[in-house]
């Protein structure tokens, strides 16, 4: 992994040392707001593109998009439906680098991630890793570009986005394994997808093998279950200790084309919180970790530790702003407004978007899980956002800000934007600009 270069709100002469870094987060979700309004398809991809444009303007460091595979919608209707009360669509970003090219072509200065893309999904880490090496062979053709494609890479959120690819369990023993498999199979896809970036020939017989034991499971019982899945299937009289699972992916030696592209321009973060996984991939390439603005503080700074010990040393040596920290900011600087109308005025917005989200996400309101939600958002009018932030976070974090949660007045989430980088981010970091 390659050092974070971009530095976004710049630091008063003499006041700071180092400043918190701040990219933002674009979720292109076509649900309905709170208002009940959902714009076309047309519609969402401009004000997007709208949105990028501004935030490379104020001086955000990454645009990270959210990426998301077929339709939230038509799941509804499926056997198992994983969300089956979310209206509209969670995401319109389908093909992540059709959308890094369109935000690289409209924009400057600002980066581009995913955030995150699944590469159990679209054809599986292989065609993943070939997307990734085709696309950062055009854009690093002229030699001056410097802007560089950060990939978030996970297993994805919803399980019904990857099972169209083969992604479900074989047989009785996979069934009774796959809440544990499912992660398995992810590590699998990740040395695959890490070591073709890698420019190696790799064959299935060089990746590492899928042994799950009592440490892969939650609880003893669940272990027992696949314990006597594997007797019945095999007609075993006594419990094995350790089961050895079939590779996912079966392939003869291959390796990607194009091979001659500028590996300097490519980031890669993982987003996953198995502890394992984040020490496994950085074997093959520095791999840094997404975390939430929800995590508790003892396992953020784990993480922190566990990475500055295990991140691979071709990428230096491991920082805080590493690892993008979701927030959601609901700011308020409407004009006409006093300092304790806004602070009102968004605390209001905030639970209402919130309890839109639990609704669609649950189908019920749990009020709990809402004032949970607002405790882990930024709210209110731009001294109060600087000051939880200060409170809450370290000076040397990268917060991944998130302005369009279901909100889909573009101009209204744009003056948002400004407030934070032009007001917000200069108290954060010690001045104003």
């Amino acid at each position: 992994m390659f050092l974070w270069l971009s530095m976004v709100a710049e630091c008063a002469p003499f006041s700071v040392l180092i400043c918190m870094n701040f990219d933002i987060f674009f979720s292109i979700s076509q649900t309905p707001d709170t208002s009940g309004h959902i714009p076309s398809e047309t519609e969402m991809f401009a004000n997007f593109l709208d949105q990028a444009e501004k935030a490379d303007e104020l001086g955000f460091g990454v645009g990270w998009v959210a990426q998301a595979h077929l339709s939230t919608e038509v799941q509804k209707q499926n056997s198992k439906p994983v969300v089956p009360h979310y209206p509209g669509e969670v995401g319109l970003c389908t093909d992540f680098f059709q959308v890094a090219t369109a935000m690289f072509a409209r924009t400057k200065k600002m980066e581009v991630g995913s955030a995150v893309m699944s590469i159990l999904a679209s054809g599986g880490p292989i065609p993943q890793a070939e997307r990734v090496g085709s696309f950062l062979a055009l854009h690093g053709m002229n030699p001056e570009e410097k802007r560089r494609l950060h990939i978030g890479f996970s297993a994805g959120r919803f399980e019904f986005m990857a099972r169209p690819y083969g992604i479900v369990p074989r047989d009785a023993v996979e069934e009774a394994a796959w809440p544990a498999l499912r992660g398995q199979i992810f590590a699998e896809a990740s040395e695959i997808f890490l070591r073709l970036l890698n420019g190696e020939v790799i064959s299935s017989e060089m990746i590492g093998k899928t042994i799950l034991t009592r440490d892969n499971f939650r609880s003893e019982e669940d272990w027992q279950n696949v314990q006597d899945a594997v007797m019945e299937m095999h007609s075993l009289s006594q419990a094995p200790e350790s089961i050895t699972i079939p590779s996912r992916y079966d392939f003869e030696e291959i390796k990607t084309i194009p091979q001659e592209w500028r590996r300097e321009l490519l980031n890669l973060v993982l987003g996953s919180h198995d502890v394992n996984l984040q020490i496994e991939v950085n074997k093959w390439a520095p791999v840094q970790v997404f975390n939430l603005s929800i995590t508790p503080p003892h396992i953020i700074e784990q993480t922190h530790k566990r990475m500055s010990e295990n991140y691979h040393s071709s990428g230096g040596s491991w920082t805080r702003d590493m690892m993008p920290r979701t927030i959601m900011v609901f700011v308020n600087d409407e004009e006409g407004l006093t300092d304790d109308e806004r602070s009102l005025a968004a605390k209001e917005e905030a639970r209402a978007a919130l309890t839109t989200y639990w609704h669609a996400l649950e189908g019920t309101i749990d009020p709990a899980k809402v004032e949970r939600a607002t405790d882990n958002a930024v709210i209110g009018n731009v001294h109060e956002v600087a000051e939880q932030i200060i409170e809450r976070f370290h000076p040397e974090d990268r917060l991944m800000c998130w302005f369009d949660f279901f909100n889909h007045d573009s101009q209204r989430v744009q003056r948002n934007m400004e407030a934070f980088m032009t007001k917000v981010a200069p108290a954060i970091n010690g001045g104003s600009e």
